[in-house]
């Protein structure tokens, strides 16, 4: 009778740390960080470009004015015909769909897979469906990452190529949120990666977003361009926590779970439909998006802009000028911008973190005027449990909304948490939304094109 097989050498963090090869990672990890911080700046540059050429520029060249109501729709429409052939045609199925939330894994995308990503993510962002740029660019850093190392050395271990796309990742999405260390919890906690692992993939990583912040804040003024990075320029005082805050709290953390779990049934619902033709069903979509965003402009009075785009330039505005909205128009701008959101999930690529915030922060506004709350604990606790439900990471979520806030998020940070708490905790009690049938293939970012994608993509 054999004995039992050998186990494999066990795999020890500390050891890789002290190593001259991690060493030379964390070198070749500062100075990715460079030219990783400047491809998404340009990136981020070039999709605000457009925006602002295709949604301000041009209807005042045509009109003499600002655009008028109707006008996103056919732009709409053509972002999901141009998305949808990219997920179609092209290698990579444009990266992961965000229908599914946040994603980390399953390996950095090629170089071939990376334009397709580029491309469906140009598409979604600049002509108006409602996802952020940070599920792409964290996809864009990674596939960077891996290829440096793949020229450098092409028989590379895969250690080598993990920690190096991990690094690119970090130094792409970092300085969109404008902290090395909120970008790190991002990645981390969605990867579930911890103990000694924790440090051995974060240390290059922290490193590559610092200099890539260094990056970011030298073009922003060299370039003029402003930055891209998440601020609040104004955010209201804060007031120390009672009773009646933490009360808030709770129901504000019960109605962002319920309501992420209705914009996630619907972004799940539809994936059948897009799978049975996606270029139509995904044109479909972007029209309906666009009605939407036309409906607001109508009713309120309020720019389609807010109903559009990922919120992120959009949220300061909001905050700034939140006693300029009524009750009334706050629950319109927070039912067009749901349905928006649930149905660019549903096709479109692109991150599911900003169009969240803005919804949060929507939410809170409309809830700062209930006796006991105040608007910078609405503001933390609404965007808190939207992002809870939308992205279940309740440490980022938390540190996303009292980070935000500035010296603010101090004096929220239990109304915060609770509100936090109770949103994860609902979100996951409550049944999956959608349809029960296995993923797609581009549902959980599969890279390889096989003939039998083509009929679900049809």
């Amino acid at each position: 009778m054999s004995g039992p097989a050998a186990s494999p050498p066990s795999f020890d963090p500390a050891v890789v740390i002290r190593s001259r090869a991690y060493i030379s990672a964390l070198v070749l990890a500062a100075v990715l960080g460079v030219p990783i911080s400047v491809i998404a700046y340009g990136f981020l540059a070039l999709v605000a470009a457009v925006q602002q050429y295709v949604f301000v520029g041009l209807p005042e060249q045509v009109f003499g004015g600002p655009a008028p109501a109707w006008w996103p729709v056919p732009w709409l429409v053509l972002c999901g015909l141009l998305t949808a052939s990219t997920i179609r045609y092209l290698p990579g199925t444009g990266g992961h769909s965000p229908a599914f939330g946040f994603k980390t894994g399953g390996g950095p995308p090629s170089g071939r897979e990376l334009v397709g990503i580029v491309l469906a993510a140009l598409t979604t962002l600049s002509l108006g469906a409602v996802l952020g740029p940070e599920g792409p660019l964290i996809a864009i850093g990674g596939g960077l990452g891996a290829l440096a190392v793949h020229l450098a050395k092409k028989d590379a271990p895969p250690m080598a190529l993990t920690i190096m796309a991990s690094a690119g990742s970090f130094a792409a999405i970092s300085t969109l949120l404008g902290s090395p260390v909120l970008g790190a919890f991002l990645i981390m906690e969605a990867a579930g990666i911890g103990g000694m692992t924790l440090s051995l993939m974060a240390l290059p990583g922290l490193l590559a977003s610092g200099v890539g912040a260094l990056v970011f804040v030298g073009l922003d003024g060299w370039t003029g361009l402003g930055s891209f990075s998440l601020a609040l320029p104004v955010v209201p005082p804060a007031v120390p926590p009672t009773l009646a805050t933490l009360g808030w709290a709770v129901i504000m953390g019960v109605v962002g779970a319920l309501l992420g779990w209705l914009i996630r049934w619907v972004g799940l619902s539809l994936r059948p439909l897009v799978h049975l033709n996606r270029v139509l069903v995904t044109s479909g979509l972007g029209l309906l998006i666009g009605l939407a965003a036309m409906a607001y402009q109508l009713i309120s009075g309020k720019s389609f802009t807010q109903v559009l785009f990922s919120g992120q330039d959009a949220l300061p505005d909001l905050v700034e000028h939140a006693t300029d909205y009524s009750l009334a128009v706050l629950l319109l701008l927070i039912a067009c911008k749901a349905l928006a959101y649930g149905l660019s999930l549903s096709a479109f690529r692109g991150g599911p973190v900003f169009p969240s915030m803005f919804i949060g922060a929507a939410l809170g506004i409309a809830a700062s005027g209930l006796p006991g709350m105040n608007l910078a604990a609405g503001l933390g606790m609404g965007m808190g449990a939207m992002c809870a439900a939308m992205l279940r990471l309740p440490l980022t979520s938390t540190l996303l909304a009292t980070l935000l806030l500035g010296v603010d998020g101090v004096a929220v940070t239990p109304q915060v948490v609770v509100a936090v708490a109770v949103a994860f905790v609902i979100s996951n009690v409550l049944p999956v939304p959608g349809p029960k049938a296995p993923a797609a293939p581009d549902d959980v970012g599969s890279v390889r094109r096989r003939a039998s994608s083509r009929a679900d993509n049809d």
